[in-house]
């Protein structure tokens, strides 16, 4: 599987949000076709088949950008040091 980059897996995951209050505020045939299209775009992102796939998924995801991220960073100071 091709990972999502970390900038655009957030952007989703915000926009899901959004979309999933909005439309539990106040349910509409809009907001159900918008959290239906931020739903299937998370499930492709992360290659799940359901939303709740999705944000296991996009939460292991992110946990390994940070771990990617410390890795590189103390890698970066051994370098320098």
């Amino acid at each position: 599987m091709i990972l999502p980059a970390e900038r655009e897996l957030r952007a989703v995951l915000a926009r899901f949000a959004q979309t999933r209050i909005d439309h539990d505020v106040r349910p509409t045939g809009r907001t159900s076709r918008a959290l239906d299209d931020v739903t299937y775009t998370l499930c492709v992102m992360t290659g799940a088949r359901t939303a709740e796939q999705a944000l296991l998924a996009a939460d292991a995801l992110l946990e390994r950008y940070s771990t990617d991220r410390k890795g590189s960073t103390q890698a970066d100071e051994t370098l320098a040091a």
